[in-house]
């Protein structure tokens, strides 16, 4: 098998792969053993991290990274807390300001932080201990808080500790007070700067660079959608968003207002307007169990169209953190919408109903489902997958009854929800009947003989198809491919961008037609990964920008047709080399500029070694491209994946391979910087 696979974010390696291990040498590998550990191991060894030192040591640990994700992180907990208060009932406001010099502030009309010297730590205010010590806070005894975002204890002294500079304004008891901090630490004691009507708390606070590397800073448009989504998941709470004009690059709004009453309700109507649905109207609801923490609300619908990219979406949140990966929460809510679904077939005398599995109920539904629980158990510190075993009890008894109401309430639509469910139960049936049995007739069917050179084996693990650039790289390619488990399919020239053609144009498409033929699959809706007639789908082409270009082309592709198989993990890129090296009976290859230099500098020091660049994978001899490039032994691949944030990825493909030339024109001039000069003279 291949070398574990780089993580390659969508287009990021098709057009500057992250750096590898170096390509296999043409002779004989070299093992390196390892070096034996010197020294002792005793008690002075045993590093002690006082204070908020082990948030800076391993940020990781507590958001999950230092990228752009676990930046925007910082804001969620802040916000966390304001909405706290805004859940508990203290706070009806929330205002969210990014100044111009990347200072964000998130200020609530709440209690306001405790400022009253702490009974443990003499000397220090609550505030100051809030801020600086790891686990402190009002959320653990359940006391200031029934439900609550925060509950590791972490969320606001974890922002101190990554932050340059925080500053903290709390109104409370009839008086103003602050307290500064830099990278953790308090600069003085906190101070009562006068008397105030007001109360509430206000934190500001600016991303230390040291942490998240120059240049690096919050991004208007996520964080005008955080600040909305939270809106939309208390109807109590109103918040205000206002950004400094000098850092929108986009259509972000500077100032804006969200105040959502009815919730989810309103945020599933957002989100489907404009598309068709099953039923005229969405299942909506709320529901609050009696006399103990437990709240539930819910909005689905279905459509037949798919919503954009994907055919169905499910949210979840719990205490209005988002739950990207799910959990219970959403199990319940799977749970209950087949249950209520198969009585109701049953109740109305259909006999398919028993066909239905939660598969098909979700497969192109719309849901979003938010649930208040005390004391909710999370995967992870960044709190992404639910595991509370309450949660899914609390879900499933909260839609029962009321999902049953709802369908028998309105027959006409309740018997058109029933029969598209069906449909699709039936549709999953028919794909597993149809699936392919033999590889032979599948490529017999497909007819491709002069183009695809398919394995000689019919098992599809292991399998994999190289698409390759043009039949000059396709001859070298079959030449040097393993014929039981690697497929050649060569591709002619730069295919069509499916990011800037009309929908006919690509479905007339032959180029893409042949591929999708190849690989056994159907695009859009009806894509489905166990068609998939290969393992790995590896794009090859030369390391060139020409060749950066077609893997673009094709990464867009993938992305607009089957996104499912990048988030399968199914597609790669090969990393071909762009130099050979050779000196006396050694030779080693290198892919890039900077490779070659370092070779050079190493491997080849004070030779002068013959240096030859490869002009395309056709110009390279069948075993060269097999050693480094195909042999499963000694060859990288880079993985294609989309980031956690997969709207981005939307915007970007949009930006740099739709219709509008100006969108790739602004994108070019505001990181022109940022570019390297690659020129043959």
């Amino acid at each position: 098998m291949s070398k574990a696979p780089p993580q390659a974010s969508l287009f990021d390696t098709a057009l500057n792969p992250a750096p590898v291990a170096p390509l296999a040498e043409a002779h004989e590998p070299v093992v390196e053993a390892a070096a034996p550990r010197t020294g002792g191991y005793s008690a002075k060894d045993i590093e002690v991290l006082e204070g908020l030192e082990p948030v800076r040591k391993r940020p990781g640990m507590y958001i999950g990274g230092t990228d752009e994700r676990a930046l925007h992180h910082l804001f969620a907990e802040v916000l966390d807390n304001a909405m706290d208060e805004a859940v508990a009932g203290h706070a009806k406001l929330i205002e969210v300001s990014l100044d111009a010099d990347g200072r964000l502030t998130v200020k609530d009309d709440g209690r306001g932080i405790p400022v009253d010297p702490h009974p443990k730590h003499p000397g220090k205010s609550a505030l100051e201990v809030i801020m600086t010590v790891l686990h402190s806070g009002g959320k653990f005894s359940g006391k200031a808080y029934e439900t609550s975002g925060g509950l590791h204890g972490v969320g606001v002294s974890v922002v101190n500790a990554l932050s340059e500079h925080v500053e903290v304004t709390a109104w409370k008891d009839g008086f103003e007070w602050r307290q500064s901090f830099t990278r953790g630490k308090p600069i003085g004691g906190i101070e009562k700067l006068g008397p105030s009507k007001k109360h509430g708390t206000a934190i500001s606070f600016i991303p230390d660079p040291i942490i998240f590397g120059e240049g690096v800073a919050f991004k208007p448009a996520r964080l005008y959608r955080m600040a909305r989504s939270k809106a939309y998941l208390f109807g109590g709470v109103e918040i205000r968003w206002k950004c400094d004009p000098a850092r929108i690059h986009d259509q972000t709004p500077p100032e804006a207002t969200f105040r959502f009453p009815n919730g989810l309700a309103d945020f599933l109507a957002e989100r489907v307007k404009d598309i068709e649905t099953v039923t005229p109207e969405p299942f909506a609801g709320r529901f609050e169990r009696k006399g103990e923490a437990g709240k539930v609300e819910w909005a689905v619908t279905w459509t037949p169209a798919g919503f954009g990219e994907a055919d169905g979406f499910m949210q979840s949140y719990c205490n209005t953190v988002p739950t990207p990966e799910g959990g219970t929460h959403e199990a319940g809510l799977r749970a209950a919408l087949t249950r209520g679904l198969k009585a109701y077939a049953e109740l109305s005398g259909e006999k398919r109903g028993g066909l239905i599995t939660a598969e098909d109920v979700i497969a192109q539904a719309g849901a979003l489902v938010s649930v208040f629980i005390a004391n909710p158990e999370f995967q992870g510190q960044t709190k992404e997958r639910l595991s509370s075993a309450d949660a899914q009890r609390l879900v499933e008894a909260a839609l029962r009854d009321p999902f049953d109401h709802w369908l028998t309430a309105q027959p006409k639509s309740a018997s058109a929800l029933l029969a598209f469910v069906i449909e699709r139960a039936e549709e999953r049936l028919k794909r597993r009947k149809d699936k392919e049995v033999a590889r032979a007739s599948a490529t017999r069917k497909l007819r491709l003989p002069g183009k695809l050179a398919d394995c000689s084996g019919n098992a599809i693990d292991g399998a994999e198809i190289f698409l390759v650039e043009g039949d000059s790289a396709g001859g070298s390619a079959k030449q040097a491919r393993n014929r039981k488990t690697q497929a050649i399919l060569p591709l002619r020239g730069k295919i069509l961008n499916v990011a800037s053609a009309s929908t006919d144009k690509t479905g007339g498409n032959k180029e893409l037609a042949d591929l999708m033929l190849a690989l056994g699959v159907q695009g859009g809706s009806k894509f489905k990964e166990e068609d998939l007639r290969y393992e790995r789908v590896v794009i090859m082409t030369d390391a060139d920008v020409d060749g950066a270009h077609i893997a673009s082309l094709l990464i867009t592709f993938f992305y607009r047709t089957m996104p499912d198989l990048i988030r399968a993990g199914r597609l790669y890129l090969a990393l071909p080399p762009l130099y050979r090296i050779s000196h006396g009976g050694k030779s080693m290859y290198a892919r890039d500029e900077v490779h070659r230099d370092e070779l050079l500098a190493t491997e080849f020091k004070g030779k002068k070694p013959e240096i030859g660049r490869f002009k395309g994978l056709g110009e390279m001899m069948p075993a060269q491209l097999k050693e480094t490039t195909m042999d499963p032994a000694k060859r990288t691949l880079a993985r294609v994946t989309l980031p956690r944030a997969e709207e981005l990825v939307q915007d970007l493909v949009e930006t740099l391979m739709g219709r509008k030339p100006e969108l790739r024109f602004r994108f070019i001039q505001e990181n022109a910087e940022f570019a390297v000069a690659d020129l043959d003279v």
